[in-house]
């Protein structure tokens, strides 16, 4: 990478970091770019070279936060083990408590956009992996609909949660989404989906 290249991956990644800070301290729909660019400490043409305008920020940081959440996904290799299913979605669980613009989208009018957009996402993100893993298909359309239900589920437990200020403990709620791994869509994985 060279410096030029460096520089812009910096000034993107400040911007959106700032975004981040700032959908803390206020509804991020009223960001505006000013707020941005007082905060990400660059001037306001280095914002116009990355980003048209606040909506396309963010959409970006809806992107990151996907990519962030498909980062810690890429980290957990399904298994009936309790500690390691428990541990993986504790993580997600804090992650979703620190990124507070997760919190804010998924309860806002672009919700339902940005759900459907992680949706799609994970489940891509699932149907590669069980192609190239050990688990054997013989239902596609049945692992498809199982695949859903439990990232709609997940999605939903976040929703929830986050609706109530994350107020029931975060292990708590990692160990929720542990007993439906375990007890739904595992036995399916592990059954080979034949029926």
């Amino acid at each position: 990478m060279n410096e030029l290249d460096e520089r812009y991956t910096t000034s993107e990644d400040a911007i959106i970091e700032s975004f981040f800070l700032l959908s803390r301290e206020k509804d991020f729909e009223k960001i505006s770019v000013a707020d941005v660019v007082k905060k990400s400490g660059i001037v306001r043409s280095t914002f116009y070279n990355h980003y048209e305008n606040v909506p396309a920020l963010i959409a970006a940081a809806e992107d990151r936060t996907i990519d962030d959440i498909f980062k810690l996904m890429e980290s957990f290799h399904p298994k009936d083990d309790h500690q390691l299913c428990h541990s993986y979605f504790l993580a997600i669980c804090n992650y979703t408590r620190e990124n507070h613009f997760l919190a804010s989208i998924l309860h806002s009018p672009r919700g339902d956009s940005f759900l459907e957009k992680a949706m799609m996402m994970f489940h891509r993100y699932v149907a590669e992996a069980s192609e190239g893993g050990s688990v054997t298909i013989k239902n596609k359309q049945l692992f498809s609909y199982m695949i859903a239900s439990t990232i709609g589920l997940t999605l939903g437990i976040l929703h929830k949660w986050t609706a109530e200020h994350c107020e029931t403990p975060a292990e708590e709620i990692a160990d929720i989404l542990t007993r439906i791994f375990l007890n739904g869509i595992l036995p399916f994985m592990e059954g080979g989906l034949d029926s």
